[in-house]
């Protein structure tokens, strides 16, 4: 079910979620002891002859279990925005397997998170052999448990009119009692718990963000995409911005085959009376607008740039505002839509 957080408490580490500016600023090897062990290294075995594992030592797996209504599908989205490879409800038998495949995949990937709903004593069995399975391959593995109050459980499921999974012909508390008798354990061997109950669906994916994104994530990733107002604007833009205040370079007999790459073009446009001012100004009200999309956890934005015919105006301009805008927490993209179409 999705899970809506209504408000915090936690337990386990945290680390500092990166900014944009001031507001927005996550092998095993054993050498071989005898030249048998190092041939059979050297060929891709193992010291008893049998394939070694693939490259898993730097992988990290991350299991995402707790309370039905504690918030492991809005983890689980936090995760993804990090980049984190996230699979939903997959059964603990297969985590394992998954880990490998994705450890030793190419490209590989280095971080995935499985969000488990473990219900049973056999899951909770297959779940503890996924874990030492992982672990023994060289992968690390952590345990993440979302919790809440049993009132605050009871709240979230009559706000969204569903039964709890446990709750049979009983109350939707039967079912949170018996669910939490049966994951008591797996709270307790869990590496971080997160109390949810005071936290909304923000503040539960910031605390995600910061427990688990790297030191050298982007808060943020700007799509900055040129474009030609008669193809017709961005369905997906957040931000539409207008150059045709600007002369227009294909009136120019010389630059009219160029376009917004050539650097005469760009030259022509940014030598144009409130050019550059005006990137200059858009970049910096553009900071807060970023800060308070981090703040909301909105973690991708588009901002497009029109012109005409999308081929020298807003080409020149999405060029230097994605030097403008790059860095301080911010990762920028540049496409340029139209460009080519005439």
């Amino acid at each position: 079910m999705t899970s809506t957080p209504e408000g915090s408490e936690s337990t386990g580490s945290e680390s500092t979620v990166p900014a944009i500016a001031e507001t927005v600023a996550s092998s095993h090897h054993v050498p071989a002891t005898d030249p048998a062990a190092e041939a059979a290294a050297e060929a891709g075995a193992g010291p008893d002859g049998r394939p070694a594992p693939g490259p898993a030592a730097s992988s990290e797996l991350l299991i995402i279990t707790g309370m039905s209504g504690a918030g492991r599908s809005t983890a689980a989205k936090a995760l993804e925005d990090l980049g984190w490879y996230v699979v939903d409800n997959l059964p603990p038998q297969l985590i394992a397997e998954l880990a490998m495949l994705a450890a030793t995949a190419e490209p590989r990937v280095p971080r995935i998170a499985v969000a488990v709903d473990v219900r049973g004593r056999s899951f909770f069995s297959a779940l503890a052999d996924a874990v030492s399975t992982a672990e023994n391959s060289g992968i690390r593995t952590r345990l993440l448990f979302l919790d809440a109050t049993n009132e605050t459980l009871v709240r979230r499921f009559e706000s969204v009119r569903r039964p709890h999974p446990l709750q049979g012909d009983g109350a939707p508390l039967d079912g949170i009692r018996e669910e939490r008798r049966v994951m008591g354990e797996l709270r307790g061997n869990a590496d971080t718990v997160i109390d949810t109950s005071r936290l909304n669906v923000h503040e539960l994916a910031s605390k995600i963000i910061a427990l688990f994104g790297d030191a050298g994530d982007p808060a943020i990733r700007i799509l900055l995409m040129s474009f030609g107002f008669k193809y017709g604007l961005p369905l997906d833009a957040d931000q539409v911005v207008d150059m045709r205040f600007l002369p227009n370079p294909f009136w120019v007999p010389e630059l009219r085959a160029h376009n917004g790459l050539d650097q005469e073009v760009a030259d022509y446009v940014l030598s144009q009376e409130g050019a550059a001012d005006f990137v200059e100004r858009y970049a910096l009200a553009l900071q807060p607008v970023l800060a308070g999309y981090v703040r909301e956890n909105k973690r991708y934005a588009t901002i497009a740039v029109g012109c005409t015919g999308g081929k020298h105006r807003s080409v020149a301009i999405t060029e230097l505002l994605s030097q403008k805008l790059e860095g301080d927490g911010v990762a920028v993209t540049t496409v340029h839509r139209d460009l080519g179409r005439e």
